[in-house]
């Protein structure tokens, strides 16, 4: 019986860190030799990281990519590594499917993975879909591969594709299988959202069941600016069924033994076998790899069958893993966060706990003349629930020292949200004095609710460096803070902070809902314009108020100026502010 020992290496690069990729890259190449690999793979782009961006315009980084590759081959002896890195010029291939070669240009870059054995690269596999929607825009960097690599790698046909090539049907799988390939090996780097794990799954099993071959699906994970990359890297066999699966949002070397001999019974018995003409030969290299040893037996291994996190818990687990990642590779070592008593500040606290330990935690409690007792109390006791310092730092005299600078331009006019605008902005000062005073990374508070109407301060709560719930509605929000209470021996998050009205404590007497629909009532018509793209008709259709949506809807245009100055934050949903969304600020269109 044929069998193929696969190893997918789920690792935590860092983008532009050459080195530490290459030396994370060599250690789990040992790795996979030790637990007797004929194959690891690694994630897309996995030497320069992802998405690199504007690095691939510097002609020395595409060098150093090149000449980590030659290091790493080194360490490839006794198994094949297929291993993400930018390719240039000929390393794209030179034949199109079907058609005349192509000569490629000396500077073209190429999202390449490197098929390596014997301690040398033998064979490249280019991506041939580019994904340009969303967070994406690699057209704006790469072309498009023009050939696939088919090699024999213990009498076991394998290729090697990168993400989006296995989310097309139409992209080179079915060629790939026409030629022969029994396994294909997907290496990705593919970013978290709600939802996404269930979609990937759904799509993998419907391209392994349609092409009859095994999928070993290998995806990065961890943080990387907004996006967080969730791994859950998995094998599924020709019949769609999931042999493994592993962690999420954590590195990992999953294992499994295939067996491939099934894949031609089951060609054989559901006929998915395609033809294989002369003009799909143009576009196929075979390879044969011969210098792999292996023990004369070997018990059968397969790693654990992760079960899927539900929703809620997979964007808790995003959020601490993206504050770890940007904390640790922004090379901060603490954080500090304006603390209210409110929910917002409460969740992004606990988040910034279980991601960086309470010692890395600092909270700042600045009461202006209109915060109530409750928050007081409730600022300490979350903090000593979660453990961390907290300070207090009084705002009202310098409130009032402001508005005595400013009585005889604002004489007899009344007071408004220039006043509250004021306070936040006084609090916004504080902490990024202690930011550059300390080196602490401020992290700011603000929800996607909020920020999508423009219910928030320039230069006030809006000040910070990274926003760790600004893709997590309110009602999220909530949602999240009760999860986190059900999750240890005792809840971190005090009652009453989840319990009482949200307000921002600016005024006297202050609700939100003074200012907004209620949360519930927001957050689905916010989902509905921004995540989604519908009209105030479509909206309305689906049962809402004409007026509440065509409120909300011109708050949400009217504060993209906002918006654009806000700090980067993680995103959790299908289309987040940032890349996912890129509105102009001058904008004369109305969706009336």
């Amino acid at each position: 019986m044929r069998t193929l020992r696969i190893a997918m290496a789920q690792i935590d690069p860092t983008v532009g860190d050459i080195a530490g990729n290459m030396r994370l890259i060599k250690s789990r190449i040992k790795e996979a030799k030790k637990a007797g690999a004929d194959l690891v793979a690694f994630p897309e782009l996995a030497v320069t990281g992802y998405p690199p961006e504007d690095l691939l315009l510097k002609p020395r980084f595409v060098s150093d990519n090149r000449r980590a590759l030659d290091e790493i081959a080194k360490e490839c002896a006794g198994l094949v590594a297929v291993i993400g890195y930018v390719g240039q010029g000929s390393e794209g291939g030179g034949k199109p499917q079907g058609g005349s070669v192509v000569v490629a240009g000396e500077y073209e870059l190429y999202n390449t993975a490197a098929v390596v054995a014997d301690r040398r690269v033998i064979a490249r596999y280019s991506k041939w879909v580019l994904p340009n929607y969303g967070v994406f825009d690699e057209s704006r960097y790469f072309h498009p591969g023009r050939q696939v690599a088919l090699m024999t790698i213990r009498g076991v046909a394998v290729a090697v594709s990168i993400c989006e090539d296995i989310w097309s049907p139409d992209g080179p799988t079915p060629l790939q299988a026409a030629a022969g390939a029994e396994v294909i090996v997907n290496i990705n780097a593919s970013p978290f959202h709600i939802g996404k794990s269930r979609t990937r799954e759904q799509m993998l099993a419907t391209r392994a069941r349609e092409n009859g071959v095994i999928l070993a699906y290998t995806n990065m994970v961890g943080g990387q600016d907004e996006l967080v990359f969730d791994g859950g890297s998995m094998v599924l066999d020709q019949t769609g069924e999931v042999i493994t699966r592993g962690k999420e949002f954590a590195e990992d070397l999953i294992l499994a033994d295939l067996a491939v001999d099934a894949v031609a019974r089951t060609r054989m018995v559901h006929g998915r076998r395609k033809r294989f003409t002369a003009a799909m030969a143009e576009a196929v290299e075979r390879v044969t790899i011969k210098t792999l040893q292996r023990p004369a037996r070997r018990p059968r291994t397969v790693s654990p069958l992760e079960c899927p996190l539900e929703d809620s818990d997979s964007v808790y687990c995003a959020l601490v893993l993206g504050v770890q990642d940007y904390v640790r590779k922004n090379r901060f070592r603490k954080v500090a966060i304006g603390l209210s008593g409110g929910i917002d500040s409460a969740l992004t606290a606990v988040v910034a706990v279980d991601a960086l330990g309470s010692d890395n935690v600092l909270g700042i409690f600045m009461p202006s003349p209109y915060t109530s007792v409750e928050s007081a109390e409730d600022v300490a006791e979350l903090s000593h629930r979660i453990g961390i310092e907290y300070r207090t730092i009084p705002i009202t005299a310098m409130f009032q020292s402001y508005r005595d600078a400013l009585a005889s331009v604002f004489q007899g006019e009344a007071v408004d949200t220039t006043e509250e605008n004021l306070q936040a902005r006084i609090r916004g000062n504080l902490l990024m004095a202690y930011s550059n005073k300390f080196g602490h990374l401020v992290l700011t508070t603000g929800n996607k609710s909020e920020l999508s109407v423009g219910y928030a301060t320039l230069y006030g709560d809006m000040a910070g460096g990274f926003a760790v719930i600004k893709d997590v509605p309110k009602t999220m929000v909530y949602e999240l803070a009760r999860l986190r209470n059900l999750r240890g021996p005792s809840h971190v998050i005090p009652k009453r902070t989840l319990d009482r009205p949200p307000s921002a404590e600016l005024r006297p007497n202050q609700k939100d809902e003074d200012s907004l629909p209620a949360y519930a009532v927001l957050d689905p018509i916010l989902q509905a314009y921004v995540e989604e793209n519908r009209s105030i008709e479509e909206i309305v259709a689906a049962g809402f108020d004409r007026a509440t949506v065509a409120r909300v809807v011109a708050l949400v245009d009217g504060s993209e100026f906002k918006r654009r100055q806000a700090p980067i934050g993680i995103k959790v949903t299908h289309r987040a502010f940032g890349k996912d969304r890129r509105m102009p600020i001058t904008n004369g269109y109305r969706n009336s």
